[in-house]
């Protein structure tokens, strides 16, 4: 596999994520979603947070998840701007950018001191996997696209790495058998600890 640039697969992965986001509909945001701890509201703000702090480390400055402001209604600092919607598709614009800037993805960015391609990779997997948290909580379909497959392979990689660590921190759960005739993104899903058959109707 040739080793893409982180930026390269942000753009990838924002290219299928800004549809979602935008598809959402208003009476949707209160039900439930694979993340058990976010209803679709929640997950929008942690989503949209997530794509702004990443754009700071891939600067080599360091990120600032202390404050949860609600970019759905507009409230808390940092949550002023355009609806929702539309500022989810400019962060995700600027995060790609970001990673995209020479030598984002090279040595190490982040209080951890985490290697940054490495960090790029937690941004590539939550704006990966949080779309089809979206969507499949809001009744959407999501098939990656043909040029999706390095990106699965990419993250697959990097899960296999960070799992220990983020299964202690409660970030993944226990990892789920994948069905034999499973996709790469199922597996995916399932080594994060999510069922990659979920439904909102159970």
């Amino acid at each position: 596999m040739t080793e893409h640039t982180i930026g390269d697969l942000l753009r990838v992965a924002a290219g299928q994520a800004v549809p979602v986001v935008r598809a959402i509909p208003e009476d949707r945001l209160a039900d439930p979603t694979p993340c058990a701890d976010y209803d679709v509201k929640a997950l929008v703000n942690h989503l949209i947070q997530v794509v702004v702090q990443f754009q700071a480390l891939a600067a080599k400055q360091n990120s600032d998840f202390s404050e949860s402001p609600d970019f759905v209604t507009g409230t808390g600092a940092g949550a002023e701007g355009p609806p929702w919607r539309d500022r989810f598709a400019d962060e995700a614009g600027k995060l790609v950018a970001a990673w995209s800037a020479p030598g984002a993805d090279e040595g190490t960015t982040g209080a951890m001191d985490m290697p940054a391609r490495t960090v790029g990779c937690m941004a590539l997997l939550d704006l990966t996997v949080h779309a089809w948290d979206l969507a499949r909580a809001t009744g959407q379909e999501y098939e990656p696209a043909p040029e999706s497959g390095d990106v699965i392979a990419t993250l697959r990689e990097a899960v296999a790495g960070l799992a220990p660590t983020a299964r202690k921190m409660g970030v993944f759960g226990e990892p789920i058998a994948a069905p034999d005739d499973a996709t790469e993104l199922e597996r995916l899903l399932a080594e994060t600890g999510r069922d990659p058959r979920w439904s909102a109707k159970g």
